[in-house]
């Protein structure tokens, strides 16, 4: 049987388990290293209060946490949909090396879950979008860029 296959039903599992259980929406993902199991999670946006308990973004905390690293490097995701932009952002961020994914955003919009908002208003000019964004201290932050670059015991990520 195709590994990727198993890896891909198990995510589908967790999905499925954590839906039941009231933890929040549809999703799980899982995070393997060379064939063996990192992390898994599921969405706990509901049970949690969280907007940001995606499960990409569940197991991605859970496998750093457990690894003690912030990069999982070597590392498959697979997840039983297609990530929303913050959990594209997170799998990124973690240096995650390959995505799998069951369900694609299409699918999800049918179900209600629709970040196709998300992905229009990347793409349209700060100005024009329905969360301002305003630019403000600048001067002031830059400084704490400026410290962190001459910072001698900083861990780099």
């Amino acid at each position: 049987m195709n590994e990727h296959h198993e890896w891909m039903r198990r995510a589908i599992e967790v999905a499925r388990a954590g839906m039941e259980s009231g933890k929040g929406g549809p999703f799980g993902a899982v995070i393997v290293r060379e064939g063996e199991l990192v992390a898994e999670g599921c969405n706990q946006v509901t049970s949690t209060n969280d907007p940001t308990a995606h499960a990409e973004v569940t197991a991605i905390r859970v496998a750093c946490q457990k690894e003690g690293v912030v990069r999982l490097e070597n590392c498959i995701i697979y997840t039983s949909c297609e990530p929303c932009p913050m959990c594209l952002g997170a799998i990124y961020w973690a240096g995650i090396s390959k995505i799998y994914y069951a369900c694609t955003k299409e699918d999800a919009a049918d179900a209600h879950f629709d970040d196709a908002f998300i992905y229009r208003e990347l793409e349209t000019p700060k100005a024009e979008r329905r969360l301002p964004l305003e630019c403000c201290l600048r001067h002031e932050a830059l400084k704490v860029f400026e410290d962190w670059q001459h910072k001698q015991d900083k861990t780099a990520y």
